[in-house]
């Protein structure tokens, strides 16, 4: 017999779903009790009641706009979906610095912009941002997608306070996720943080399902950084 569920916690929508941050945030999610709607080319492994997946590329912003008009209404999004491209002032690509800003700060304004009207008053947007936005060497391109976040995000923050909506960014460090093991970065090798580890996927869910919990009604517009010491 299928397993039985209680109400859900909520809804959300989940984007980058299939491995990393993303996975770590849907499956968090999901045993809170969330109702997860994932976006991703690829399917996760995740198989729990309440999680239904929307095949995108999201990169395409014709496929993005339609997986978010697909999406039915939520409480919560978080966008998670990313990639990471390197290189210094002089090996700096433009067509990976397009394919970052379409990804990082393209998908989150398009999300914001189709699921805010749908969402009740309450609700609440994550965007995934990271610590190098202040500025890294051999990043220079990813950087400045990941802090064109900050602007983003306050300004929606703003826009969406009187509906009690709340937007917020979670900055981690050096994460260990498959894009941190990528063969592509080897020249730039991500240094190990204070703490002694990488932060771990599930850290920065954790951070993420607090800002979606009744107690973090208040919190909006901010970046919240995990770095494992790295910012000291």
């Amino acid at each position: 017999m299928p397993e039985e569920r209680s109400e859900a916690a909520g809804r959300a929508l989940v984007t980058g779903c299939s491995s990393g941050i993303g996975l770590a945030v849907a499956t968090a999610l999901l045993g809170q009790g969330w109702d997860v709607t994932g976006i991703s080319r690829r399917e996760p492994p995740i198989k729990a009641p309440g999680y239904r997946h929307i095949p995108a590329d999201l990169s395409d912003s014709a496929a993005a706009d339609r997986a978010f008009e697909a999406a039915k209404p939520v409480d919560a999004a978080v966008h998670a979906a990313g990639v990471l491209r390197v290189g210094d002032h002089q090996g700096m690509d433009m067509q990976d610095g397009a394919l970052m800003w379409r990804l990082h700060v393209d998908v989150a304004a398009r999300m914001i912009q189709t699921l805010a009207p749908r969402m009740a008053d309450g609700g609440r947007f994550v965007l995934i941002g990271s610590r190098i936005a202040k500025g890294a060497p051999g990043r220079s391109l990813y950087a400045a997608s990941k802090a064109a976040l900050s602007g983003l995000a306050r300004s929606c923050a703003a826009e969406l306070a009187p509906r009690g909506i709340t937007v917020n960014i979670v900055a981690p460090g050096a994460t260990d996720t498959p894009m941190l093991r990528d063969p592509a970065r080897a020249d730039v090798a991500p240094k190990l943080p204070p703490i002694g580890r990488f932060v771990q996927p599930g850290e920065v869910a954790a951070m993420v399902a607090y800002l979606l919990s009744p107690p973090a009604a208040s919190i909006t517009g901010q970046e919240i950084v995990i770095c494992g010491g790295a910012s000291l």
